[in-house]
């Protein structure tokens, strides 16, 4: 009984702890005076994607990679489908030619890329899927070209600070926050994950199926309440950027630096999943670009949700 609170408290402490780690972070760049865009890019993206990165790192460390790699792919479906299709039911989501033409293109791209990486190795001898150090190495630097890109994007956009909600504190305060917001993503990974083994050894349910579903929810509940709260408020850029960056960092970041790490063995079932990241990231730039405006309209905000009822009923029946 223990094991399913310390599961519960798991996702809190993931979540606030991401949570603290980025306002005290945020704070020390506005001290520094960096421009909030480049913070906004950064720091933020860096810390919606903690929960993912912590998750994945204990699986692959405690020998459960298949809860790792599961938690990115189903992450990922989650962001467009579920997170974007709310936020467009709250306000319907304007779309800008940068990110129609560059940053989704991207993200398909690196779906593609851990894709081909994982399948590699079934046209060599030893016939195996898994996702090794120089895979990871590789994705990491397609990574560091899309911080490239980034960069040059909040250098020619230097003017438009991407949020007014950066609170300044003393350093003190900052520290104190830094810190426990570290402490809160160590532990919360850790319970999550035992907490998780022991769901799936008591249900009779896989680690992937754990993975893809309820660990990929609650690791993205900092995307879903940072792009619903920007929706409500009609930031829109913040609510479709935060989620094309978190995919693009759970697939380059998370699963490079995971790999270059230890390898990370890959199920073939898998290729599944990243059929359906592909899949969806092709629905959104259809909805995009079907249309008199470049816009995800609160109908089609709908028929994502849809759609990931629809993923959820095939993994369950997947089991």
């Amino acid at each position: 009984m223990l094991v399913y609170a310390l599961f519960v408290i798991g996702f809190v402490l993931l979540v606030k702890g991401a949570d603290l780690l980025v306002e005290g972070a945020s704070s020390f760049g506005k001290k520094l005076k960096i421009p909030n865009l480049i913070i906004g890019l950064t720091v933020v993206s860096f810390g919606t994607s903690l929960p993912e990165l912590l998750v994945n790192i204990m699986s692959s460390i405690n020998g459960n990679a298949e809860i790792g790699i599961g938690n990115v792919l189903g992450s990922n479906v989650a962001n467009i489908l579920l997170i974007l299709g709310v936020s467009a039911i709250i306000f319907p989501l304007p779309i800008k030619r940068d990110t129609t033409f560059i940053e989704i293109p991207f993200s398909l791209t690196a779906t593609l890329l851990v894709g081909f990486l994982a399948n590699a190795n079934l046209f060599t001898e030893t016939k195996e899927f898994y996702i090794n150090r120089i895979d990871g190495l590789i994705l990491l630097f397609f990574f560091v070209l899309f911080l490239g890109y980034v960069y040059t994007i909040s250098r020619r956009k230097i003017s438009e600070p991407i949020s007014d909600e950066i609170h300044e504190m003393d350093n003190r305060k900052s520290i104190v926050f830094i810190v426990i917001g570290i402490f809160g993503l160590f532990f919360g990974g850790k319970w999550v994950i035992d907490g998780a083994v022991v769901i799936a050894t008591h249900m009779g349910m896989s680690k992937s199926f754990i993975g893809l579903t309820i660990i990929a929810i609650g690791t993205s509940l900092p995307e879903l309440v940072t792009s619903a709260t920007a929706a409500f408020k009609k930031n829109t850029d913040i609510a479709v950027g935060n989620v094309i960056g978190s995919n693009i960092f759970n697939l380059l970041w998370i699963l490079g630096l995971s790999a270059s790490i230890k390898p990370i063995p890959f199920d073939a079932i898998s290729n599944s999943d990243i059929m359906m990241i592909i899949l969806s990231s092709s629905a959104l730039l259809l909805a995009v670009v079907i249309g008199k405006k470049p816009i995800i309209s609160r109908g089609e905000g709908c028929l994502f949700v849809m759609l990931y009822i629809g993923y959820l009923t095939f993994l369950w029946n997947r089991g």
